[in-house]
């Protein structure tokens, strides 16, 4: 049976109410009556439609149980560091929301404000980037998807998508240049150097090199495959040089490929012994790497471009750039074309001279 109260410490009314079977109760946030009523009444037919909803997709449309469900299913399974960055993912949308939130009400109006959000600023300050937002945005999607296509959820209207992700900027492109690759690998520490050298021999993500493992090594067939960004299937190469960086490694651990040897005994590690990499670890060790080395403006992750600019340069090959970077859409890969692009201005500035030669020779002979 329905009813309004208080409680004897707060001055707000509560709501207490069942449908079907199910009970809803909370804060009106109200102290005036008649405006409790009138919330009490839209809570009953929202949770009507809740209830109605359910029954027809046999699942909770509440946000909360909506992201559990997608974890349990979908996200802890993503390799490397996608498992966190989803359950992060969900962490924001339940806060953002509410976890009472009915999926099937979310609105294009409300979608809105999650890329308003980007004004607002994360806990050191900074203004929260357009990629965060639409990672954030893009999360829901696959919400709205898993719920229509795996669980039968069925919506008035699904929101119109393209019009809730912000324009990103075009990810600056930075390459090792001079002698910056050789003073990393010089100031790098043993055990740490070859996780570097094989990132920069063949462009793989931090977490997909951290997390290598020597079952995902087909030495036989000379190939790496293992699960990278999105749960995608990554192929790479073993080339002569990832061979001469990886031989060595073995027997190192029984499982990866990297490790570092601990320097002191702390924490469950015995100084000496060998424990395999970690992400944050590698992080905190490229930072002091780069302080040593001299090296500014160089992330990890531009191992990446700088593989990406140097082959693009050797073979002029957009695709083959692709192939072995395993992007999934070529316009990925097409923000390294002004490598091409310098190489178009190189050849005709190299037409020009050999026309105005031509040209001079033609005066001469008139």
């Amino acid at each position: 049976m329905a009813k309004l109260y208080k409680f004897k410490n707060s001055p707000y009314w509560q709501f207490d109410f069942r449908v079907a079977g199910r009970r809803f109760h909370g804060s009106t946030k109200t102290t005036n009556r008649r405006e409790a009523e009138a919330i009490e009444r839209a809570g009953k037919e929202r949770a009507r439609r809740e209830v109605e909803a359910a029954k027809k997709a046999h699942t909770s449309l509440r946000l909360d149980d909506v992201c559990g469900r997608y974890w349990q299913e979908v996200g802890q399974h993503h390799a490397g560091e996608g498992a966190p960055n989803t359950f992060r993912q969900l962490e924001r949308l339940i806060a953002y929301f509410g976890p009472d939130k009915l999926l099937t009400e979310i609105t294009d109006s409300e979608i809105m404000l999650v890329a308003k959000r980007r004004a607002d600023r994360n806990a050191a300050g900074k203004l929260i980037s357009a990629f965060t937002t639409n990672d954030t945005t893009e999360q829901l999607k696959k919400l709205f998807t898993r719920a229509r296509t795996a669980w039968g959820v069925t919506f008035d209207r699904v929101p119109n998508w393209r019009a809730h992700f912000l324009s990103e900027p075009q990810e600056r492109v930075r390459e090792l240049v001079g002698d910056e690759g050789e003073r990393l690998e010089e100031a790098a520490r043993n055990d740490y150097l070859p996780l570097f050298q094989f990132a920069r021999a063949t462009g793989l993500r931090l977490s997909e090199c951290v997390t290598l493992k020597w079952s995902e090594v087909d030495w036989s067939n000379r190939r790496i495959r293992k699960a990278g960004k999105g749960g995608r299937l990554v192929t790479t190469p073993i080339t002569d040089a990832v061979r001469l960086i990886l031989w060595p490694l073995r027997g190192h651990h029984p499982e990866f490929a990297f490790t570092y040897v601990a320097e002191r005994t702390r924490e469950g590690r015995v100084r000496g012994e060998r424990y395999p990499l970690t992400v944050s670890g590698v992080k905190t060790a490229w930072r002091r790497l780069k302080r040593r080395a001299g090296v500014e403006g160089f992330r990890f992750h531009d191992y990446r471009h700088d593989v990406a600019t140097k082959l693009l340069r050797e073979t002029g090959n957009l695709k083959l750039v692709q192939r072995a970077l395993n992007h999934a859409d070529l316009k990925t890969t097409s923000r390294y074309a002004h490598v091409l692009d310098d190489d178009v201005a190189d050849a005709l500035n190299r037409l020009n001279k050999s026309q105005n030669q031509l040209q001079s020779v033609t005066r001469k002979a008139s």
